[in-house]
């Protein structure tokens, strides 16, 4: 394996091939931090490009594009509050308070650290043991599909912040929400009321740049001394390395671990990826911290769940993508298509058949890694300036971008009224102080959780039972029923606390 791995770095450790990578990592960079254009976004349009090179350079700048990509959405999400890709929305919770009081350094320096880890974590995990995982991945249907999301979805309570009440409210509104369109499996129209575009639904990247982006500049434009200062802050533009010392660095060994492991973990699930990871990540780091009333108000410890578990889901992704030839999420199956070009079919005999290939892959995250890194050190300062521009200047921009990043997803007009639309509903939240995370949460596990509730049901023929024969799905169901308890019994003493 040793050797195999040292051919590969051998392979691409040749200056075009690093040329193509560092061109992949900005690119990715830039498509990660502008809400609106993501990963899968910027392979699409270098897929193209890699026709007429090898498997292994083409694979190569890919990797380049998919790793700068998900790392590169912690920008904006840092510096703007607006995720520049759903795996980036729990990096708001922690890295906006962080930069708004004057730590914009140090929350990048900690978001780009603990990027560069998680992703080497999944890499770790995908080389080592992606048979063993992938295996056990197979033994996935439907019914425990359902039962995972399931117990998500009960950590939506800790979420919620100081009302129960208003985070159910904001969760029901997720679910109102993914229910518009064509319904999964027999594809009827659900709440369209006779216009053309709801066919379609609320795709997530409008929602998320509507309920951040918009709302967080119309909460701006209302704002007239923020309007005229830019951010009306002291901001910290530079500092030592990275910006945090080595005492915080360790006292996150554990909070890195149990996310990276989450993050890989989600990774490998198929169709639940880096959107779903970093949310839970943030929810169990928050639940199992001495000091939870601390998140959300701009403590490292929310920047490094997020960051670590949405970049470990990398590596958690490409482990079914090679092994059994199943892509997880948008991104890795536009990888599967550029295995495909080059006549490289993903599957239990890829590591046979093509072990360069593999190999050369392998190498290629791990130097795209490295490179990722070092492009955001050099970065850091340039990126916490972005600050120090007026609002009145910032914000213009700002729209424009994220129109034309929600015009380029479908290539519809419908795209750009529906963020607007989310604007004023998460405007419209904001003043009524109903967490945005609920919905979040709801919107993204919201799909899944029916299409495999009729799945199950259909392979049961209505059979509710399935959901309890099943072991996996069992485990997952009596977790979700304790995580459930475990909730009521803290809002009990919270309250008692209160009335003390």
């Amino acid at each position: 394996m040793l050797d195999l791995f040292i051919d590969g770095i051998v392979s691409i450790a040749t200056p075009d091939t690093l040329i193509l990578m560092i061109l992949g990592v900005i690119v990715g960079i830039i498509f990660g931090s502008v809400p609106g254009l993501t990963a899968v976004t910027g392979i699409a349009l270098f897929l193209p490009v890699t026709y007429s090179l090898g498997p292994i350079k083409g694979m190569a700048l890919l990797m380049a594009i998919y790793i700068g990509a998900v790392s590169g959405g912690l920008i904006a999400a840092i510096l703007i509050n607006i995720p520049g890709t759903p795996a980036s929305v729990a990096t708001c919770f922690d890295g906006s308070p962080m930069a708004k009081k004057g730590q914009a350094y140090k929350a990048l320096g900690v978001g780009t650290v603990f990027s560069f880890l998680g992703t080497i974590f999944g890499i770790l995990v995908l080389v080592f043991v992606s048979p063993i995982i992938a295996n056990f991945a197979l033994k996935f249907g439907p019914a425990e599909y359902f039962s995972v999301s399931v117990f998500a979805l009960t950590l939506i309570a800790s979420l919620a912040g100081k009302s129960l009440i208003k985070g159910l409210i904001s969760a029901a509104l997720g679910i109102v929400f993914i229910t518009v369109g064509a319904a999964p499996i027999d594809a009827v129209s659900r709440y369209t009321f006779g216009f053309s575009g709801l066919r379609g639904g609320f795709d997530i990247l409008t929602v998320l740049v509507g309920l951040y982006a918009i709302s967080e500049i119309l909460s701006t434009a209302a704002n007239k001394k923020a309007l005229a200062a830019g951010s009306g802050q002291v901001m910290q533009f530079s500092g030592k390395g990275f910006g945090f010392t080595m005492k915080e660095f360790l006292s996150q060994k554990w909070n890195f671990l149990i996310s990276a492991l989450i993050g890989t973990g989600i990774g490998v699930l198929p169709g639940i990826g880096g959107a779903t990871s970093n949310l839970l990540a943030y929810t169990v780091i928050k639940n199992k911290s001495k000091y939870p009333e601390k998140f959300g108000t701009g403590i490292i410890d929310g920047v490094v769940a997020s960051e670590t578990a949405n970049n470990a889901t990398i590596g958690g992704a490409m482990i079914p993508l090679l092994t059994l030839g199943i892509p997880g999420d948008a991104a890795t199956a536009m990888l599967l298509g550029g295995l495909i070009v080059h006549g490289v079919q993903p599957g239990p005999l890829l590591f046979t058949t093509h072990p360069d290939v593999v190999y050369g892959v392998f190498a290629a995250m791990v130097v795209s890694s490295v490179l990722m890194i070092v492009v955001q050190m050099f970065g850091l300062r340039l990126f916490a300036k972005v600050l120090k521009v007026p609002k009145y200047y910032l914000m213009p921009i700002i729209i424009v971008l994220c129109v034309v990043g929600a015009f380029a997803l479908n290539n519809r007009l419908f795209d750009c009224w529906s963020i607007i639309f989310f604007g004023l509903v998460g405007y419209g939240m904001s003043k009524l102080d109903i967490p945005l995370a609920p919905m979040i949460m709801s919107f993204v596990l919201g799909e899944t959780i029916e299409t495999n509730l009729r799945r199950a049901l259909m392979y049961s023929n209505g059979d509710v039972s399935t959901f309890v024969t099943s072991p996996i799905s069992c485990v997952f169901l009596v977790i979700a029923a304790i995580s459930i308890v475990l909730t009521i019994r803290k809002q009990l003493k919270d309250r008692k606390k209160a009335a003390v």
